[in-house]
């Protein structure tokens, strides 16, 4: 072994990736359902009231069969090659693409998808943050929402110092129980509440070209909730692998899991929600359920734990970049101290994003259709089309064809409807209010 070689194995002990690899396949299980289930699913509701029963529903049920088939897809080629793990995701696009061109096509989408998700968690933990007060206390004085993500942002910065993924399993179970906890809540709390008098399904738009805009920005919404293909790679790099006992069977047993889960988050959500309140749900139910108070200040809180527990799972393959280059590139020594600078430096970049860009509804359909279709709906396929060369006509080929052909659709129109939206929602938002 040369000192090269021995220098870095010994960085890689120590990047937030590749530190642990002694993970057992239910921290899968819950890291995928804590990158999976997050703000989107309160959103689905709204959604469906842009697309309608029937389109809703197709597209809600297909997005949850493709973005499950490209997950085991990224499962089985984490260890395609004997010997060779693909640890990250650009990994895996450089072994298909090439080391340059693989960088270039996968660590832009993935930064995307993973930076504007903490951002959009930002907001979502002190959008919460302040309907859980206000929900308990009336009467008191009323804080400006950038106040509320401040103190979010302080917690997320305390725990960013948890150096990887295994050292955040507990915050990341408690994130998964809390999803299906306020999930559940947000749909026996609108079964309970019953369907509101002279319930409207009719598409919420004032014209045609509101209907079509608002039917891209939903299926937007719709792709922003299955992103946890950003972190699989990652998550499963945690597991340990052996020839007889390789890493893709527990990860897979993980990821099953997780997807019931999801299944059991998302449809009741999407579906009671819709029903019982039609065209004039919000754009995040727990807002639009206001009784019983305590239930839904509860329901507030839950989501804020869990939030804070995606913050965590989708900033750490950031983390893992950031010191990967700091340490590969620009020869820093690995120590406590660059961590803990170059993390704080990405919690307060995205806390102060998170305060100029408080458009919660209008950034879910924008980073859904623009970054998060790509990477968990088509570009898998690409790199198994690619690495395995099935053949012209063969069913797998039709079948990856096929969630190319969706994805790109997807990723060309959600933001489409997504950017009008924003636009109209700056016009009459007034800032830091």
């Amino acid at each position: 072994m040369t000192i090269d070689t021995a220098d870095n194995n010994a960085i890689n002990d120590w990047l937030p990736v590749t530190a642990s690899r002694n993970a057992k396949w239910w921290y899968s299980a819950f890291h995928n359902l804590t990158a999976m289930v997050g703000a989107g699913v309160l959103t689905l509701p709204y959604a469906m009231s842009m697309m309608g029963w029937g389109p809703g529903t197709v597209i809600l049920l297909l997005s949850w069969i493709i973005t499950l088939f490209t997950l085991w897809q990224m499962v089985e080629m984490h260890e395609m090659v004997p010997g060779v793990r693909f640890d990250r995701y650009h990994e895996l696009g450089q072994h298909a693409f090439g080391e340059k061109l693989g960088l270039y096509i996968v660590v832009p989408q993935q930064l995307l998808v993973e930076v504007g998700t903490c951002i959009v968690y930002m907001v979502t933990g002190g959008t919460s943050l302040r309907k859980f007060q206000q929900t308990v206390c009336p009467s008191c004085t009323n804080i400006r929402n950038s106040y509320w993500i401040i103190i979010f942002g302080s917690v997320n910065l305390a725990l960013s110092l948890c150096p990887n993924f295994n050292s955040i399993s507990a915050v990341s179970l408690a994130a998964a129980v809390m999803s299906i906890t306020y999930s559940t809540i947000a749909w026996a709390a609108s079964l309970k509440r019953g369907v509101v008098p002279d319930v409207d399904y009719s598409f919420k738009a004032h014209s045609n070209a509101d209907a079509v805009f608002n039917f891209m920005t939903a299926m937007g919404d719709v792709a922003f909730s299955y992103a946890g293909h950003n972190v699989v790679m990652e998550i499963q790099a945690t597991i340990p692998s052996t020839p007889e006992n390789p890493s893709k069977k527990a990860m897979w047993k993980g990821v099953i899991v997780a997807y019931l889960g999801v299944g059991f988050c998302y449809f009741p959500v999407a579906f009671i929600g819709y029903y019982v309140f039609g065209n004039t749900v919000d754009d995040n139910i727990l807002i639009t359920l206001e009784k019983p108070t305590w239930l839904i200040a509860a329901a507030n809180m839950f989501v804020i734990v869990h939030v804070i527990g995606g913050y965590q799972v989708f900033s750490m393959p950031v983390f893992d970049m950031m010191e990967t280059l700091l340490v590969k590139q620009f020869k820093f020594p690995p120590c406590f101290t660059l961590r803990f600078v170059a993390r704080t430096l990405f919690v307060v970049l995205t806390m102060l994003i998170g305060i100029c860009i408080p458009f919660f509804g209008s950034l879910l359909g924008f980073l859904g259709g623009f970054a998060f279709a790509p990477t968990s709906y088509f570009l898998p396929c690409i790199i198994w089309l690619k690495l395995y060369k099935p053949k012209r006509f063969h069913m797998s080929w039709i079948i990856n064809w096929t969630c190319i052909v969706l994805g790109v659709l997807l990723m060309i129109l959600a933001p489409i409807g997504a950017l009008r939206k924003i636009i109209m929602s700056a016009e009459h938002y007034k800032f830091f209010s």
